[in-house]
């Protein structure tokens, strides 16, 4: 498992640098913490194992650092982003380039936008946003091959936990029935500006093709119930009035 610390230098053209030399004032209300350690990129983008036929959705690209070392790899490259004034910087970046053909921007919230095709999703993740997205990537149709994803370390831990952890939750079993999931690495939190209060991981999410032959929507209705209350039994949780009730209602 690797993990990189450190700080990166400031560099002409970096991130929260615009082009016209000003600093960027980062809205932590949206969970912007840009990556500045180029190593980190470029593991990043080293893990994803990109080809050059690929189309890539990348989410809250930021500034681009890493969107310009994907787009010189692949085919395409689909930028979800939120904030209009990232959205302004990074399409400035690639102005007059070859490589301005090949970005696609989505402006807005990727929870509520209809995803495209793509083939492999790289993303610095707000961390506000985590689950509601792993979920939509993985309830995403056509099938994608892999998902190179930065979380909150805690919440990392919890996509690979197995069964007896102090961390195996909902969120586990959930994932893991839907996908194979593997911790790639550990990010120190001053790699971030501005660095966030936490850890942060690296998972790669491979969806299982084909899918279960279940509901989700029942599967997760139940481990809902199972994991309502861990100190409880199983017995406890299903001998409640209002779950016995429900059950008979979906019965």
């Amino acid at each position: 498992m690797a993990k990189i610390k450190g700080k990166a230098k400031k560099g002409k053209g970096g991130e929260g640098v615009g082009k016209t030399g000003q600093a960027m004032q980062f809205n932590h209300a949206l969970g912007q913490h840009i990556l500045k350690n180029p190593l980190i990129v470029q593991a990043l983008v080293d893990k994803s194992a990109l080809r050059n036929t690929d189309t890539v959705l990348e989410i809250g690209p930021g500034t681009g650092n890493m969107t310009v070392k994907m787009l010189d790899k692949v085919k395409k490259v689909i930028a979800c982003e939120l904030d209009p004034r990232m959205v302004a910087e990074l399409q400035k970046r690639v102005q007059g380039s070859h490589y301005q053909s090949k970005l696609q921007m989505l402006v807005g919230d990727v929870i509520k936008t209809e995803l495209p095709f793509f083939d492999v999703c790289v993303a610095n993740v707000p961390y506000q946003i985590s689950s509601p997205l792993v979920f939509k990537l993985l309830l995403h149709r056509p099938f994608f091959r892999c998902a190179v994803l930065m979380f909150q370390r805690e919440f990392a831990q919890r996509l690979v936990a197995q069964p007896g952890d102090k961390l195996y939750c909902r969120l586990s079993i959930n994932t893991q029935l839907l996908a194979r999931v593997d911790h790639l690495m550990k990010v120190g939190k001053n790699n971030f500006r501005p660095p966030p209060k936490v850890e942060s991981s690296v998972v790669r999410i491979e969806p299982r093709n084909p899918p279960p032959p279940i509901n989700f929507k029942e599967w997760d209705g139940l481990t809902r119930i199972c994991f309502v209350r861990k100190n409880k039994t199983l017995g406890a949780e299903f001998s409640q009035t209002g779950v016995l009730l429900m059950m008979e209602k979906n019965y």
